[in-house]
């Protein structure tokens, strides 16, 4: 793109002070400047007036879940389905692990966490194990997808290469980047980084299957045959993936998806739950709720609304390749933002000052005709690593590790 352009591009949404000190960069950031102006995407400066409105949804409806004492009455058989499918080279695993561990007061991506007491062990090198738990007991290196951000991938690619990816057949192993979007303040102006970087930041977990399109692994999921894709994010140090009973239940249900999921610890627990939107599967935040779906029971006594899920999905790659050029919706997301001001001052801004712009799984799910809903131990494979202290924290986390016989 020349500067011309990219003038022209900028001027048509009135962002042309982009390129207020352009004759002041060397070369190199000009052309920086230069391919990110091409890169973005300034429509969605369109959704902030909508964007931020309360969505409507449409009629919701409890959906069930294939439980836990209905899973162990056909685990042989779910197994032995799912071990051949892995077999046969057809199930592929991603891992979305693009964010930094700044919650938790750590400033190096989140999977390079040591969740070890006595001993170094990392988040990224536990999920590693519990993967190698399906590869040795069926023999066939799974494909593990790896996505990183333009923060954490030179970081995270240099970690793995350090530990020699944890014992994992790196020739399986692919990173890929996520797609970043612009931010913009309230005004509507997008962020400036400094004089020759506009602010940017990954596009939501929503976007994981079209950034591994742009990276140009679509033919590399074919020349391998590889129809399913089990999609994981870093924080669970529990979860089980690939697993071959879910992966055999999802595929003898003939469903093109598959949700993991947990009962409710309690009717107010804030998470989102699997249920039906207008007849499709849907994710309802806990705050979408009413008083009413929070409280409501069935016949049997569990919570109507009682599954939340763990971000842990099983996705059938023809399924993904054809919505994927359909549009997902637009997530505008009022957030702390910190930029460059126009005296060229960094601002660290203590309240939300701006706009990000997110993709979300969850409206994955709403694209799929029909999706499994996968009941999981909890205490088993449910030990997410969000918060510095209290529920869902490394504390927390250790202590189930343990639990299901970790050595730490």
């Amino acid at each position: 793109m020349t500067y011309e352009e990219a003038k022209q591009k900028l001027a048509a949404k009135s962002q042309e002070y982009i390129l207020k000190y352009f004759q002041d960069l060397t070369p190199e950031v000009q052309e920086g400047l230069l391919k990110q102006i091409d890169e973005l995407d300034l429509s969605l400066l369109d959704f902030i007036e909508k964007g931020t409105a309360q969505d409507i949804r449409g009629k919701l409806e409890p959906l069930g879940a294939l439980t836990l004492e209905q899973i162990e009455e056909k685990r042989d058989h779910y197994e032995t389905l799912g071990t051949q499918m892995i077999k046969q080279g057809k199930v592929g695993a991603v891992l979305l692990a693009g964010g930094q561990g700044t919650r938790l007061g750590f400033d190096k991506p989140k999977g390079m966490l040591n969740v070890g007491v006595t001993k170094e062990l990392y988040l990224f090198e536990q999920l590693i194990y519990n993967l190698m738990d399906v590869t040795e007991k069926t023999g066939n290196s799974i494909p593990l997808f790896i996505m990183t951000s333009e923060k954490n991938d030179k970081d995270t690619r240099a970690f793995f290469e350090e530990h020699d990816y944890f014992g994992y057949d790196r020739d399986a192993v692919y990173f890929f980047l996520q797609e970043m979007a612009l931010s913009a303040g309230y005004d509507g102006k997008i962020f400036m980084q400094d004089k020759g970087r506009i602010v940017t930041s990954p596009n939501g977990n929503g976007g994981w299957f079209s950034s591994m399109d742009k990276a140009g692994y679509l033919p590399v999921l074919k020349n391998l045959g590889v129809e399913y894709l089990n999609v994981f994010a870093v924080d669970n140090v529990l979860q089980r993936i690939a697993d071959p009973v879910f992966i055999g239940a999802v595929y003898d249900a003939d469903c093109i998806c598959g949700a993991k999921v947990v009962a409710k610890a309690d009717a107010n627990e804030k998470v989102g739950v699997l249920c039906l939107e207008d007849g499709r599967p849907s994710i309802v935040e806990y705050y979408e709720m009413t008083d009413e779906m929070i409280h409501s029971r069935g016949k049997d006594g569990r919570l109507s609304y009682n599954y939340g899920v763990i971000l842990n999905y099983l996705f059938r790659v023809d399924t993904l390749t054809k919505i994927m050029n359909e549009n997902l919706k637009i997530h505008v997301v009022r957030k702390k933002v910190p930029y460059m001001d126009e005296n060229k001052e960094w601002i660290t801004p203590e309240e939300p000052n701006g706009y990000k712009f997110e993709l979300l799984v969850l409206d994955m799910i709403h694209m799929m005709d029909h999706c499994l809903s996968f009941e999981v131990d909890r205490e088993k494979e449910f030990a997410p690593i969000k918060n510095k202290t209290g529920a869902d924290s490394l504390e927390s986390a250790r202590m189930l590790m343990k639990k299901n016989g970790i050595a730490l």
